[in-house]
């Protein structure tokens, strides 16, 4: 794999997480991306769940507002948020499966089973001058069909590297760098998210073609600690080493 760079998008659902937690005004999302962005962030993600665990209806129109990086607003292919979507105009939609009774979201979206859906949501947004990303598996069948909805992008779900150990971890990364050179051959632009951090980034780091890496709960997690500027930059100096070696 040749030398290449990579983006971060930053996912701050977790600063609404703790704002949501006493129903107050504050940690404020703006204000935790704008730092994030002051920090040398690509990108911003929030996904604006059906049940509004976190993110609000308005923090996704004032980050459009406020932001001068691209916001890329995660959804389930709903009516309700595909029209929310088409009103706020963000750089980019990750659409993403979505069940109320879920900690975090649990797997890839079943783009071959919701077809028709996923298919008409792809066209309306893309109309709309909207980028759209579907987050999936690292699987053949469904990147196939991620490629015939006509969606330039592809989020490959890496929860199970990330959640594994041993031969296990092994194997899964490896069905992951299969993955993106697959998705990267059929004309897909790939980009990974999901359960990533500093301790375990290293092996995402050696799957080919990345565009950008989307990661929330841990650099929110270490923010906490740190501050949010000094853990998008330690983010963004471990990512600093894709393309040095690898596959």
């Amino acid at each position: 794999m040749t030398a290449s760079t990579i983006k971060l998008g930053v996912n701050i659902d977790h600063v609404a997480t703790i704002r949501q937690a006493r129903g107050t005004t504050y940690p404020s999302p703006r204000e935790a991306a704008l730092l994030c962005e002051r920090a040398g962030a690509h990108g911003i993600t929030v996904h604006l769940r059906e049940d509004r665990r976190h993110i609000q209806d308005a923090d996704v129109f004032e980050l459009k507002e406020a932001l001068r990086i691209p916001l890329n607003l995660e959804m389930a292919c709903v009516r309700e948020i595909i029209e929310i979507a088409l009103r706020v105009r963000p750089a980019e939609v990750c659409m993403v499966p979505e069940r109320r009774e879920e900690l975090t979201t649990e797997g890839g979206l079943d783009v071959v089973g919701q077809r028709d859906a996923v298919f008409e949501a792809v066209r309306e947004l893309g109309e709309a001058g909207i980028a759209v990303s579907l987050f999936v598996e690292a699987d053949p069948q469904q990147l196939e069909a991620c490629r015939e909805s006509s969606a330039p992008y592809v989020e490959l779900h890496t929860g199970r590297y990330c959640e594994t150990e041993g031969a296990e971890r092994d194997r899964e990364l490896q069905r992951l760098i299969h993955g993106a050179e697959y998705a990267h051959r059929i004309g897909l632009k790939v980009n990974a998210g999901h359960g990533i951090h500093l301790s375990n980034i290293d092996g995402i780091l050696r799957i080919p073609h990345l565009d950008t890496l989307n990661i929330g709960h841990s650099i929110v997690a270490r923010a906490v600690l740190v501050g949010m500027e000094a853990a998008v930059k330690e983010m963004l100096s471990a990512m600093a080493r894709y393309g040095e070696g690898g596959s």
